[in-house]
C-alpha cells in the first residue's frame, strides 16, 4: 500500500495523496471495502441533505422563521419512548475534556482526569491527510497502550494506568466535508465517513473487549433526516462487522440554529444509538448568524464578547435542550469552557478559573449532566462544580425540568440580546480570524489566542459577524456605519500588527479571511476554500457547488 506516490486504485477506490508512515496498518484492504461499502448506500441521500439544507437556508433568507415541524409533533407529544440506557463509560460524564488526535493531546487528555476524551477529527484538527492517518494510529495506539514518547527536550509522556483514563468518544468530520485524497468511483467520500468508518472498523471490538464501545459526537446536524442517515450508517457498520445492534452510541452536537427546532426528533431518529445531546454554542451562534444573516437589525448581534450564554436566545437553547434530553432517558452535555489557563500570569489564571467555575456552576444548576473543558487545568474546576451538585450520583437524568416549556419564538429572539458593536470588537474578530486560518493551514486546528482556545466555530463567528454587519450597516457604539471600505482599512492595519516568522502563512490566511469575509457571496464553511485550495494534493480551486453546500 505505501508503494504509490500519486494515486493508487484498487476496487474502485483510488488514494491520491503522498503516503503516511504506517498508514497500511489503517488503509488495510479490508477497512477500505468496509469505508466504500458505508459510501456507496449513502452517497446520493448525502448529496440531497447538503440541497436540503441550502433550501432551507434560501426559506429563512426569504422571511420564514423556523418553527416546530407540525409533520413530527406526534413524537415530541409521544410519552412513552426512551433513548437506550446508558452505555458502559457513559454513565458519568461531569467532565469532557476536547481536543485534537495528534500524540501529545491524545497522552494529555487522556491522562487528565476527565470522565470523557472527545477525540476531535473535526473543527479543533486541520484536515490534512497526514492528521486524518495520523490520528486513527494515535487512536488505536492509545488503546493499546503504546503511545508512550520522550520529547527532544527529555520530557516523557505516559499513559497512566487503564482505571483512569477516561471514555473516547471520537468527532468525526461533518457532512459537508469532502475527503479529496479518497475517491470512491471517481467521487471524493465523506470526510465524516471515513473518520467514523476507519476508527468503527479498526477499534470496535477492541474497545468490547476493553469493556466499552464505539462511541461517537456527530457534528453539524442541521435536521432529524441528517441523524437518520447517521443511524443508517450505525446498522450497517454493525451488521457488516458482526456486532450486535445498539453498541454504537452517539451524542449529537446541537449547533445549527435549525436543529434547536428538531431536537427530540434527532434524539427519536437515533433512539437506539442515542447517549445525549451537547450544547456546541459557538458553531451554534455562528449558524445563527450565517442562516439570518440578511434578515436585517433583528438578528444583528453585538461584539462576539458581549453575546453570553445568559443572551435570552441562548438560555432558550440551553434549557429546552436540557428538557429534551432528560424528557427522553439521554444526557445533557454542556458547552466548551473556551478560556484557556496561562501558567505565567496567575491573575490571568484566576480570572480564566472565574469564569469557567460560573459557567459550569450554570450549567450543573440548569440541569446539565456534564461540560467540556480544552485545557487539562480545567478539568478539576469543571470537577469541582459537577461534584458539587451530583454528589454521588453519575448524572441528573432524574431531572425533567417540567418547568421548561418548549418555546420556537424564544430560540430566535436575537433582539433582546444586550450589547453594542465596538471598533475593538471589529479588530478582534479581523486579528481571531486570520491567526487561526493562519494556524489551521500549518495542520493545527486549535489555537490559544488572548487566553482563549479558538477552533473553526469561532474564526466562523468572527468572519461572519464582520459579513453581516457590512451587508447590514450596522453602526458601532461610536455612530460609525460599518462599511466594506472601513473593514479593508482596518484589516490593513490590524494585518500590519501581526508578528511574522519564517514560513508563516499569513499571506494565504489573509487571501482566505477575504474571500469569505469581504465577497458578496458567502461561502458556507471557511474550511472548504481553505481545504480545497491549500490541503489537498491537487490544489484546486472549490467549485461553487461545494463552497455552497452546507
Amino acid at each position: 500500500m505505501n508503494s504509490f506516490t500519486d494515486s493508487f486504485t484498487i476496487n474502485g477506490i483510488t488514494l491520491n495523496a503522498q503516503p503516511i508512515c504506517r498508514q497500511d496498518e489503517v488503509l488495510t484492504p479490508d477497512a477500505l471495502a468496509f469505508i466504500a461499502r458505508l459510501h456507496r448506500a449513502t452517497a446520493n441521500r448525502r448529496q440531497e441533505l447538503l440541497q436540503g439544507r441550502r433550501a432551507r437556508r434560501a426559506d429563512i433568507a426569504a422571511g420564514a422563521d423556523p418553527r416546530f415541524l407540525r409533520e413530527t409533533e406526534g413524537i415530541r407529544n409521544d410519552p412513552s419512548w426512551r433513548v437506550a440506557p446508558p452505555a458502559p463509560g457513559l454513565e458519568d460524564r461531569r467532565v469532557e475534556i476536547t481536543g485534537p488526535v495528534d500524540k501529545k493531546m491524545t497522552i494529555n487528555a487522556m491522562n487528565s482526569g476527565a470522565k470523557v476524551w472527545l477525540a476531535d477529527m473535526e473543527d479543533s484538527s486541520t484536515p490534512t491527510w497526514r492528521n486524518v492517518i495520523k490520528g486513527q494510529l494515535n487512536l488505536t495506539d492509545a488503546l493499546e497502550r503504546r503511545i508512550d514518547f520522550t520529547t527532544p527536550e527529555g520530557k516523557e509522556y505516559k499513559l497512566r494506568p487503564a482505571g483512569e483514563l477516561p471514555t473516547i468518544v471520537v468527532r468525526p468530520r461533518g457532512w459537508h466535508l469532502p475527503e479529496k485524497h479518497m475517491l470512491i468511483d471517481g467521487q471524493p467520500i465523506a470526510g465524516g465517513i471515513v473518520d467514523f468508518g476507519l476508527y468503527f472498523f479498526h477499534n470496535a471490538r477492541r474497545l468490547l473487549a476493553q469493556g466499552k464501545g464505539p462511541y461517537f459526537y456527530l457534528p453539524k446536524i442541521e435536521n432529524h433526516l441528517e441523524a437518520r442517515l447517521w443511524n443508517d450508517i450505525f446498522i450497517l457498520a454493525q451488521d457488516l462487522l458482526g456486532i450486535p445492534q445498539g453498541t454504537i452510541r452517539a451524542t449529537v452536537l446541537i449547533e445549527a440554529i435549525t436543529a434547536a427546532f428538531e431536537m427530540e426528533e434527532i434524539l427519536y431518529e437515533l433512539r437506539d444509538h442515542a447517549a445525549g445531546l451537547n450544547a456546541g454554542r459557538w458553531d451554534y451562534i455562528f449558524s445563527l448568524i450565517k442562516n439570518f444573516r440578511t434578515r436585517g437589525p433583528r438578528f444583528v448581534l453585538p461584539d462576539r464578547g458581549q453575546v453570553t450564554m445568559t443572551a435570552p436566545f441562548m438560555r432558550a437553547y440551553t434549557e429546552q435542550l436540557v428538557r429534551a434530553c432528560h424528557k427522553r432517558g439521554a444526557m445533557a452535555i454542556g458547552g466548551m469552557a473556551a478560556a484557556v489557563p496561562n501558567r505565567k500570569d496567575p491573575e490571568a489564571n484566576a480570572n480564566a478559573f472565574e469564569k469557567v467555575r460560573a459557567d459550569k456552576t450554570r450549567e450543573a444548576n440548569d440541569g446539565f449532566d456534564g461540560s467540556w473543558v480544552a485545557h487539562p487545568d480545567l478539568v478539576p474546576v469543571a470537577r469541582e462544580v459537577f461534584d458539587s451538585i451530583l454528589g454521588e450520583k453519575p448524572n441528573q437524568l432524574g431531572r425533567t425540568r417540567d418547568d421548561v416549556t418548549p418555546d420556537d419564538r424564544a430560540l430566535i429572539n436575537v433582539a433582546a440580546t444586550e450589547g453594542t458593536i465596538t471598533e475593538r470588537g471589529i479588530r478582534n474578530n479581523i486579528e481571531v480570524g486570520i491567526r487561526y486560518i493562519e494556524s489551521w493551514l500549518r495542520g493545527n486546528g486549535a489555537v490559544a489566542i488572548h487566553n482563549l482556545m479558538e477552533d473553526a466555530a469561532t474564526a466562523e463567528i468572527s468572519r461572519s459577524q464582520l459579513w453581516q454587519w457590512i451587508y447590514a450597516q450596522a453602526i458601532t457604539d461610536r455612530g460609525e456605519i460599518i462599511t466594506h471600505h472601513w473593514i479593508e482599512e482596518l484589516l490593513d492595519e490590524e494585518f500590519a500588527r501581526l508578528e511574522r516568522f519564517d514560513g508563516d502563512r499569513f499571506e494565504d490566511a489573509r487571501d482566505i479571511f477575504e474571500e469569505v469575509t469581504l465577497s458578496q457571496d458567502f461561502p458556507s464553511f471557511l474550511t472548504l476554500p481553505a481545504y480545497a485550495r491549500y490541503l489537498t494534493e491537487a490544489r484546486e480551486k472549490a467549485t461553487v457547488e461545494e463552497l455552497a453546500a452546507a
